[in-house]
């Protein structure tokens, strides 16, 4: 009888302790996969899809008067996969909400409208066509894909720029914009 009572509570502790081994939460996730096929000769690479560039803290006093800052971020859309048997030029066309003074410059990137730093506007240049500053909702001059090259970069640079007031006129503060781009291969 004591043997019984000793192995039904050896039983009952066995059982127990593996009811909280399953309990206790090891870890676990979920894994979301994305994407798009699209119909084009190269494929964007994914990390450049959706790009965050960070400017910097820039002198209020670097901008004034329409000054350019210096401090030039690049801004690269990377493309793979290219299985295109001829050259191609692609195209980017940028769009966004207009910059300068009084928000209708499209050679300027206006801050959204939670920035609460006014005065100064992005502006963007295209890197491989002698630095020329993109036009919001204009095609650039384009960039080329040889025959055979499995990948590309587009590069481009943007900075900011007074929108041509005195340093009063620049307010400073957090910002932020955004702009969506588009190829377009030739």
């Amino acid at each position: 009888m004591k043997l019984n009572k000793i192995m039904i509570a050896a039983v009952l502790a066995f059982g127990a302790s593996s009811m909280m081994a399953q309990a206790a939460n090891q870890g676990s996730g979920t894994v979301t996969f994305t994407g798009e096929i699209i119909d084009a000769p190269c494929s964007i690479a994914p990390g450049d899809i959706d790009q965050t560039i960070k400017m910097g803290q820039i002198s209020n006093l670097s901008l004034k008067d329409g000054r350019e800052s210096q401090l030039k971020q690049p801004v690269t859309i990377k493309l793979q996969d290219c299985t295109s048997a001829t050259q191609k030029t692609v195209q980017t066309t940028f769009t966004g909400q207009p910059g300068g003074a009084a928000g209708t410059d499209n050679k300027m990137i206006g801050f959204g409208s939670g920035s609460t730093a006014k005065g100064a506007s992005i502006v963007m240049t295209d890197d491989e066509n002698g630095n020329a500053v993109i036009e919001l909702g204009k095609a650039t001059a384009g960039q080329g894909i040889k025959a055979g090259q499995e990948t590309a970069d587009l590069k481009f640079t943007a900075f900011l720029k007074g929108n041509g007031g005195a340093l009063d006129t620049i307010v400073p503060g957090a910002f932020t914009s955004v702009v969506n781009f588009a190829l377009n291969y030739q």
